[in-house]
């Protein structure tokens, strides 16, 4: 072979340069039909909501009106409904998924973190609708015959937050919803903090045991300092799962246009309201409010997602100062 000559010849050349820069346009292509998609979305919601929008003006977001005889509507106890039921998941979820990471990844004996591991990532799998069946006919009995009762016992006439547990104790509610809620994201943040405190490097942790540390003192003091920003993400990702949730929480949260601040009285959701009216919604103006209520619910979407970037930035940023 000449010792000028290139090994590569001048048309694989071509072809490999051809193929890389279709490769380049591939993925940029697909990064912007991103931000094309996202963008048609608010436009069409916008241009769909603004007859109601310019109707009931800001008033939309604070009345509890919701009249499709009297064309009268606002957006009150859905907004409700949506973060209620979304805290109360995150209240349950939480620290449940929180105990269930740290147990494959820092207790369980080796042979025991692949089935449970399994089954967790399993419950993801399960569609809403049937979540929303088993809250209805199984969880909101029990609910109803021991929970509420004891729970309205113990703090119904505790102030200020004993206004939250009144009313009479049906199953069905923004409490329950909640609970089954909590119950549908638990898969999502424990695969995620377990996949995230996996990443802590074993030297960190052997070096916390070799010096006496106990399980805790090592997952509070090395695992958790080392992963927080992939669990908060985790939790994040979990609020915007329940925040959009719809088919198991028309099931089971009463839907009712009634603002109450009792957790055991019926209420509705944003999507819980969609799915019921929006095939059987009756006149331009339900419509449009409808279309408003979805344009809410992405934006409460989209502020809670760019809260939870906004966070992780500084966590990112602040253990960057600290290193």
């Amino acid at each position: 072979m000449n010792g000028d000559q290139s090994p590569i010849s001048d048309a694989t050349i071509r072809r490999l340069r051809i193929m890389d820069r279709s490769f380049q346009a591939l993925t940029t292509g697909s990064a912007w039909l991103v931000l094309v998609i996202l963008a048609g979305i608010i436009v069409s919601l916008f241009v769909g909501g603004w007859q109601a929008l310019t109707e009931f003006g800001p008033a939309f977001l604070i009345t509890d009106d919701w009249n499709p005889v009297t064309e009268k509507f606002g957006a009150l106890v859905p907004i409700y409904g949506t973060l209620v039921s979304s805290l109360i998941a995150l209240l349950i979820a939480v620290p449940i998924s929180f105990g269930i990471a740290l147990f494959l990844t820092e207790v369980s004996p080796h042979w025991l973190r692949r089935p449970i591991g399994t089954a967790v990532e399993l419950l993801a799998a399960i569609p809403s609708i049937i979540y929303g069946m088993w809250g209805l006919f199984v969880f909101a009995p029990i609910l109803s015959e021991h929970v509420q009762p004891w729970l309205q016992e113990t703090f119904g006439d505790t102030p200020w937050i004993g206004a939250l547990f009144q009313g009479a104790p049906l199953g069905i509610g923004m409490l329950p919803a909640g609970f089954i809620l909590g119950i549908m994201i638990i898969p999502f943040i424990t695969a995620l903090m377990r996949d995230v405190f996996a990443t802590t490097p074993k030297f960190l942790k052997e070096s916390a045991y070799a010096m006496g540390a106990t399980h805790w003192e090592v997952v509070w003091n090395v695992v958790l300092p080392y992963t927080r920003v992939g669990a908060v993400g985790g939790i994040f990702l979990g609020l915007g799962r329940a925040l959009g949730e719809t088919m198991a929480v028309t099931f089971i949260i009463g839907n009712t246009h009634r603002f109450s601040p009792s957790l055991f009285e019926p209420g509705n959701s944003i999507a819980s309201t969609l799915a019921n009216e929006f095939t059987e919604a009756v006149g331009d103006m339900h419509t449009s409010s409808l279309i408003a209520l979805g344009l809410v619910l992405f934006m409460i979407t989209f502020i809670v997602l760019t809260c939870a970037k906004l966070l992780l930035m500084g966590l990112d940023s602040r253990d960057n100062v600290k290193n």
